[in-house]
């Protein structure tokens, strides 16, 4: 009860039929340029992320020491 190969291939003769060879390899294209740029964009973001993440790190581990010297100087 699925879409058979026959049915596929009618569908897209008629998409050829109705945009042609030349905008369907634009609208490719076009396509391929935005997912490259999508996966550019989230691999961006988990590197801000990680770097934000080891920045906040990096703070608490001075803040600890920072607090922990006092507390020798007392002893």
């Amino acid at each position: 009860m699925g879409i058979s190969i026959w049915q596929l291939l009618i569908v897209l003769g008629i998409v050829i039929l109705l945009f042609g060879t030349k905008k369907l390899r634009n609208i490719g294209s076009d396509l391929g340029g935005a997912i490259r740029g999508f996966k550019k964009s989230m691999s961006d973001e988990e590197e801000k992320k990680q770097a934000d993440q080891d920045n906040l790190e990096g703070q608490q581990a001075e803040q600890t020491q920072a607090e922990e010297k006092p507390k020798e100087k007392q002893s």
